[in-house]
């Protein structure tokens, strides 16, 4: 779950932080940031210690979502473990004219798990569309490449595709557990 400064709406009996979380959306976020738990109703488990009801705890996410707070609520699979074992950071130098048009025809693709748009370093690196492909071989990667190459047609000018050569661990923003509302570290 990734984590955004943008302000939540608040309780008066339950003040914002300085972070723009109250102390219960903190408490939900801290609670749930590694994972929901695997049982049959995970609002309630994450609520409970809280004191707060199931429901109550699935409202507040669909708050923060909404707000902007948290981006997703997903499942992220191992693809390693499915057997997805070639990924490869295609790189691509897009028309900026189209760019954008085409990063989000390119996002809805299979074989993509991200795409997203970043500045280009001239003279030496000249990529503005990044896209991750995975794919059992590396055989499938460079054939969906293809394919991608084929849908940005005349606006892509260059491409390269940069594998993995090792897993690192993957996660995103942690917040630090808070025993109180100063924000002094448990």
């Amino acid at each position: 779950m990734s984590v955004s400064t943008c302000p939540s709406e608040t309780e008066v009996s339950n003040p914002p932080r300085q972070d723009g979380l109250d102390v219960l959306d903190r408490a939900i976020v801290v609670a749930t940031q590694a994972g929901l738990p695997l049982v049959p109703d995970p609002w309630r488990a994450v609520g409970e210690p809280l004191g707060l009801s199931g429901e109550a705890v699935r409202e507040r996410m669909v708050r923060m979502l909404a707000t902007g707070i948290i981006r997703r609520v997903a499942a992220v699979p191992n693809h390693y473990r499915l057997g997805y074992v070639a990924n490869g950071m295609t790189v691509w130098d897009v028309d900026d004219a189209h760019v954008d048009r085409l990063g989000r025809e390119v996002a809805t693709l299979p074989g993509v798990s991200h795409c997203y748009r970043r500045p280009r370093h001239l003279p030496e690196w000249p990529y503005n569309l990044f896209v991750m492909l995975h794919g059992r071989t590396r055989e499938e990667v460079e054939q969906q490449a293809a394919r991608l190459r084929e849908r940005l047609g005349a606006a892509c000018r260059d491409h390269r595709i940069l594998y993995s050569s090792r897993i690192l661990k993957k996660t995103g923003l942690r917040l630090a557990g808070r025993s109180d509302r100063q924000g002094q570290s448990r």
